[in-house]
């Protein structure tokens, strides 16, 4: 078997002039991996490319391949990902993934955007401040998540778990998800691609299935984020992906 021209064209525009190690040790796995990941799957996948490379690392992210994250960092930069965007999807990750698995993935990115000669600290993104985080964070949480559905978490909430709602509204939406320099659909599917490539988190993939949903990102969307970090996570947690998928928004023909 042979790199065919596709891939080995796909893989030149992210990763230009690199001659893979990994091509001369494994040359049978690299040939298998690449006809895949970068000729077959981009037939079906559907997403530009530079919102395909941020999905593809928010899903590393919640892998926790670092390695691999960085490598496919520098892909995104180089395709046109900025430095801001770049950092926005690890930020989004902290209220996803834990700031347990975000550390690391903080550091390298902060490498390799100095090797590349961006200052830091970049400009601030935030648009809420201490005083105002939940009043904002819940009316963005409402927006994605639906007025009643919000409202119904808080009136199910037992006394002593309500603190973790006033979470969810002012640090996960107020704090983070309402940032500027991406935009709520983007999040959106970050987060979906986190949820799906963390595992283990079938009702929340379904919720997030459903605010994609409100915010316009419909089932052709989310099925190009599961095809195209199939590649990356595995079919055990693509395809738990899937199920949630059919279960919230399944093909109507």
């Amino acid at each position: 078997m042979a790199i065919s021209d596709a891939a080995r064209r796909n893989h030149d525009e992210l990763f230009p002039g690199h001659v893979s190690i990994l091509a001369v040790t494994d040359p049978e796995l690299i040939e298998v991996f690449d006809n895949f990941a970068f000729d077959e799957v981009l037939r079906h996948g559907g997403l530009d490319t530079r919102r395909r490379l941020m999905v593809q690392l928010a899903a590393l992210i919640a892998s926790q391949a670092l390695s691999e994250y960085r490598v496919l960092l520098g892909a995104a930069l180089t395709v046109g990902v900025t430095p801001v965007e770049a950092k926005e999807v690890v930020y989004q990750a902290v209220p996803y993934v834990g700031m347990g698995k975000v550390f690391d993935v903080l550091h390298i990115t902060n490498e390799v955007l100095t090797e590349r000669g961006v200052e830091l600290p970049l400009e601030g993104q935030a648009t809420t401040t201490p005083a105002d985080r939940m009043e904002k964070g819940l009316a963005v949480q409402k927006e994605i998540i639906g007025d009643a559905a919000v409202d119904a978490l808080y009136e199910r909430a037992p006394a002593d778990e309500l603190h973790i709602q006033h979470y969810l509204s002012g640090n996960c939406f107020g704090d983070y998800v309402s940032r500027a320099g991406l935009d709520l659909q983007t999040r959106e599917l970050l987060t979906f691609a986190m949820l799906v490539s963390l595992g283990g988190c079938d009702p929340q993939v379904k919720a997030h299935t459903a605010a994609n949903l409100r915010v316009g990102n419909g089932r052709a969307v989310l099925l190009a984020v599961l095809t195209h970090v199939l590649p990356f996570v595995g079919y055990p947690r693509t395809l738990n992906g899937l199920q949630a998928l059919d279960a919230v928004a399944p093909k109507t023909s």
